[in-house]
């Protein structure tokens, strides 16, 4: 175990783990970040972000969060690539937080671990995410103005997103498993009076063209009744069957919601005092670099005031 103990430990990276970094370090708090498996987060995964306030021509991802990781190791915050495999929440003050070799203690924790889309499962969505296959369409709707769009999903987000699509795109099938959608029945009358939305029924996503292009091309459709396989043009697919947040190591230790997520009150502190949350592992509803990074700012001022009054 590391002799010394922390002021705050941040479990995770990216625009939440990061910005926490930078208030915290600021705050003279010497913040220990440990970055997780995924140093930087879904934005490593994206080749432009247009929409973070600061950038008029736009930035890479994986440049944003460089910068970001720049920024708070300016300030004196220590980061270890490394995976959190477990954690003690059980004595206030004196938070125990292990990597495979390696073991702390803080008087504060901010988890900023976020949460992994689901995908398909295809072989052929790892060379494409970020190049025609996205699971953001506020994110990335803007990059596929005139094409045609694929969306799988059949819930309230996956409806969302088709509409919000048709602002750019020229037509929207949405692929679906079932002959029914899960969505609300307001979100489907909606869907269902857009005349840029299609549907395609009882059928998934089997295979995906554009690997030799480097960028998406099209899809090859499976009817899960008939077994019939049939392919289909597109310039992009956007997957919306959800989230799954990064929490399985905090099992038993704070407080979850049944999808998983962590529970926060007005601000960013758990059930457990001492021990905050902040991004997409709190955040199902707007899931954004810019959110995550405010909620980042608030957990760092929140610890930084819940150490002053245990001072």
């Amino acid at each position: 175990m590391s002799s010394k103990k922390r002021d705050v430990i941040i479990i995770g990276s990216g625009p939440a783990g990061y910005t926490a970094g930078l208030y915290t370090a600021r705050a003279s708090l010497n913040p220990l970040i440990i970055a997780g498996a995924e140093p930087g987060g879904q934005l490593t995964t994206t080749t432009e972000v247009e929409n973070f306030p600061g950038f008029s021509k736009g930035i890479d991802g994986p440049k944003l969060m460089e910068e970001m990781r720049l920024q708070a190791e300016k300030f004196g915050a220590e980061i270890m690539y490394d995976t959190v495999t477990d954690v003690d929440f059980a004595t206030p003050g004196s938070f125990t937080v292990s990597t495979v070799d390696k073991k702390f203690t803080a008087e504060s924790i901010i988890i900023c671990t976020g949460a992994t889309a689901r995908l398909l499962g295809l072989e052929a969505e790892k060379g494409l995410i970020g190049r025609g296959i996205s699971t953001c369409a506020t994110c990335d709707g803007y990059f596929f103005r005139g094409e045609e769009i694929l969306i799988v999903g059949g819930g309230d987000t996956a409806m969302e997103e088709a509409i919000f699509l048709t602002r750019f795109a020229s037509k929207v099938t949405v692929i679906h498993r079932r002959n029914a959608l899960r969505a609300s029945k307001v979100m489907q009358e909606k869907a269902h009076a857009n005349e840029k939305i299609e549907f395609i029924w009882d059928t998934v996503i089997s295979g995906i063209h554009g690997a030799d292009e480097n960028r998406v091309t099209g899809a090859q459709l499976k009817n899960v009744k008939s077994g019939e396989v049939t392919d289909i043009k597109a310039g992009g697919i956007f997957v919306a069957i959800g989230h799954q947040p990064n929490t399985s190591v905090f099992n038993g230790q704070i407080e979850l919601d049944q999808q998983g997520y962590i529970i926060t009150g007005d601000g960013t502190q758990t059930n457990i005092p001492g021990v905050f949350a902040a991004g997409d592992v709190v955040d199902h509803t707007y899931r954004q670099a810019i959110t995550a990074a405010g909620m980042g700012c608030r957990a760092a001022i929140d610890v930084e005031r819940h150490l002053e009054g245990i001072a």
